[in-house]
């Protein structure tokens, strides 16, 4: 099948596939005689692969390791439980950041009149914390 044809069963563009390929998650594609890229069934369900990985958040560096783990028949269960478990905790880290930085926003909102008056505690607090990292 062409790269039209493999983006649209795997769900993922024709410009990621050749992304893929270009960084390596993905091998090179097999050519046609006028040059067109090939793909098969196999790398159809190794592009379903990366999306997955992709969708859950997974980085490409990340998902590299999984694929590499995925072609591994020796491989080890304890060694991919390790990589998710540390993609959960990157992920709740990342949750609490925001958290955080929702909570203060919402804090300044809360004391923000919001009329016609030009003084404004968000803006006075963006200031105000942005002059003290200097």
């Amino acid at each position: 099948m062409n790269i039209g044809e493999a983006a649209k069963a795997s769900g993922v563009s024709a410009k990621m596939i050749r992304y893929y390929e270009q960084t390596g998650l993905m091998p090179p594609a097999r050519r046609s005689a006028s040059g067109y890229r090939l793909y098969t069934d196999i790398d159809v369900h190794r592009l379903h692969f990366i999306r997955r990985a992709r969708d859950l958040g997974f980085s490409l560096a990340e998902v590299q390791n999984l694929l590499e783990l995925w072609d591994n028949d020796k491989r080890h269960s304890a060694d991919v439980k390790q990589l998710a478990q540390a993609h959960i905790d990157d992920l709740r880290e990342k949750i609490s950041s925001l958290q955080q930085m929702a909570n203060t926003l919402q804090t300044l909102i809360d004391c923000c009149a919001g009329d016609e008056r030009p003084d404004c505690p968000i803006l006075e607090r963006l200031e105000n914390d942005a002059g003290s990292n200097k």
